[in-house]
């Protein structure tokens, strides 16, 4: 492996979500601490599940991996941060100042905005606590998908700056004359980044167009920022002998070879691994330690028990239903890489070809629906939710109302405050609220940004949602982003999953972590199912045979309604394959292996 020739004390692997970033920086981790190395482990995603492929609950606090000598790991936890952070920050005024200010200043830090500071502080900590790197030879990050890495990679030169231009202001941060220590520990965190001889990015991807565009774009966001020592590698690449076998397997490798010939040159240059396909999940050691060897065992696997799954619904009922309604907000939820965009793509598509007007819309950082549909249609209209178009939006709203009557000192404290990096939780959370606004006549459908990153965007809306209750009269009628997300009857969240260990899970908790916000999912979509295929790829036979379990799961303890969607043979780019994956106008949408029925 390239990547780990003469590896660094700091390795960070990012890419779009469902690449394999998880397995790979813990095969790595374990790699590095059987050679005598002393490894941490890291993950800075809000939806980690580091701990569920070492079957071992890991958490907010360093804890020495049982089954692996040498090896450590931390899952940075959002929400314990932001609670530590606050008590920092409330707890030297609590008792001393007015209950109802104390209360005040905690409903000011509720926000996602905290949240971000808090993770993020720990993070820029690792990167630049002199005990803490001494003890280790190798501390590795398994970061959350690219756009929430991207903010976070940024955000180290982003507080300097602001820091340095407002020494005497306040922001969420804190009064900024107070935060030295920050400033100094963020400028560190910077130089470590970008100093190649501390520093590695691999970048992680599957040979497909839009993961490899993604990747190219990421390459040159971060090179930009300073972290220019970048290795790419190549995951998950179906082995040419199993082309042998059926037009599935054929069309899945041909597809991945040609996908890897028309690799965007910026990437060309990249010292590149390329990892097969292997044919069992990741979890566990012994499973993790064969991902860089060539060995795999392929087990017979009986047809018959395969095709008990396909008993269930497919994606055209869970339309009929939605259509029924007229209008509505269709939410696509879950983990990176489980298709939330393509799914989100064509159940719009189904709905404006059913005459339906629909807004197509997505809050994810790096997500590009006009590559997925790649084309337009009647009736249907699509937009994202851009960071830095919001951000300018919502400082010139500010500019033009709040900052017309102020002179030009007070104009220049607002411009101050409005540089801060928090402003764009604000910009993107308003975003969000006139897009559920518009449900109210036609239908909207939301593709969010991976789990973790969801959640922090809904932990904006409740914490709107509660400012909005303490003010407005409750004898007055008022609805609230939230309260629109909380009625079933405007609001249809549907979580997107694989038929894997590791996405069920996260499907699992984000399934608890909405119900605590009074949110009830709606459904469940298993996407890209081989079992749902006629596939004779001995390979891809024995993963669909392991997907049995986890469908049964969906069905029996986790779903209301959930829908069966079929590996498809082609990509599905464009208007067309969207709408086949709705309503396939034959079997041979699942290529040459016909989907079941």
């Amino acid at each position: 492996m390239r990547f780990l020739d003469h590896a660094p004390t700091f390795l960070f692997f990012t890419g779009k979500g469902g690449v394999g970033k998880t397995s790979l920086s813990c095969a790595t981790a374990i790699h590095l601490a059987r050679q005598g190395k002393k490894v941490l482990l890291v993950s800075t995603d809000p939806a980690s599940n580091v701990g569920q492929v070492f079957g071992q609950a890991i958490g907010n606090r360093i804890i020495a991996i049982a089954t692996v000598a040498g090896l450590s790991a931390l899952e940075i936890d959002p929400q314990l941060a932001a609670q530590q952070y606050r008590e920092r920050i409330v707890g030297p005024v609590r008792g001393r100042l007015p209950d109802a200010v104390v209360k005040s200043i905690e409903e000011q830090l509720s926000g996602a905005c905290t949240t971000e500071i808090a993770a993020f502080d720990e993070f820029t900590t690792l990167l630049t606590d002199a005990n803490l790197i001494a003890v280790y030879d190798h501390i590795i990050f398994d970061t959350a998908p690219t756009g929430h890495t991207i903010r976070l990679l940024q955000l180290p030169g982003a507080w300097t700056r602001f820091i340095e231009a407002n020494p005497g202001g306040a922001s969420c941060l804190g009064p900024l004359s107070g935060l030295e220590k920050q400033r100094r520990q963020y400028a560190d965190a910077v130089t470590a980044l970008s100093d190649p001889n501390r520093t590695r990015l691999i970048l992680v991807a599957r040979a497909q167009k839009t993961t490899l565009d993604e990747v190219a774009r990421t390459h040159q966001e971060l090179a930009a920022i300073g972290l220019s020592r970048q290795y790419l590698v190549i995951n998950g690449i179906l082995p040419e002998r199993e082309a042998e076998h059926d037009a599935l397997a054929a069309a899945i490798h041909r597809r991945e070879q040609e996908t890897l010939v028309a690799m965007p040159s910026v990437l060309r240059d990249l010292p590149t691994d390329y990892l097969p396909l292997k044919a069992s999940n990741l979890v566990g050691v012994e499973a993790l330690s064969s991902l860089f060897s060539d060995r795999d065992e392929i087990t017979s696997v009986n047809t018959e028990t395969i095709g008990h799954a396909t008993d269930l619904p497919r994606l055209s009922t869970l339309v009929d239903e939605i259509a029924g309604a007229g209008h509505g907000l269709v939410m696509m939820m879950g983990k990176g890489g489980v298709g939330k965009t393509t799914l989100a793509a064509s159940i719009a598509v189904a709905l404006a070809k059913r005459g339906h007007s629909v807004h197509l819309t997505t809050s994810d950082p790096a997500a590009h629906l006009t590559d997925t549909l790649s084309g337009s249609l009647d009736n249907l209209d699509v937009s994202r939710i851009d960071p830095q178009a919001e951000v300018a939006r919502y400082r010139q709203h500010v500019l033009e109302t709040k900052g017309k009557d102020l002179d030009a000192q007070g104009r220049a404290v607002l411009e101050e405050d409005l540089r801060s990096p928090c402003t764009e939780e604000i910009a993107v959370f308003q975003a969000f609220s006139r897009i559920i606004r518009e449900s109210r006549k036609k239908f909207v459908v939301m593709d969010t940004a991976p789990t973790g990153h969801t959640l922090l965007l809904l932990d904006a809306t409740g914490a709107y949602h509660r400012e909005a209750a303490r003010h407005i009269d409750p004898l007055l009628h008022h609805t609230t982003p939230m309260m629109r997300l909380q009625d079933p009857e405007q609001t249809k969240v549907m979580i997107v999953t694989l038929a894997e260990t590791t996405p069920v899970l996260e499907a699992a908790q984000l399934q608890d972590e909405l119900r605590r916000a009074g949110i009830e999912p709606w459904a469940w979509l298993i996407n890209n199912s081989l079992s749902a295929t006629a596939t004779s790829s001995p390979l891809l036979k024995q993963r669909a045979s392991f997907e049995l379990a986890h469908i049964e799961a969906v069905r029996t303890s986790y779903a209301r309604r959930v829908a069966l969607v079929p590996m498809h043979a082609e990509e599905p780019v464009g208007i067309d394959r969207l709408l086949n994956l709705v309503e396939p106008e034959s079997v041979s949408d699942c290529a040459g292996a016909p989907c079941r029925s």
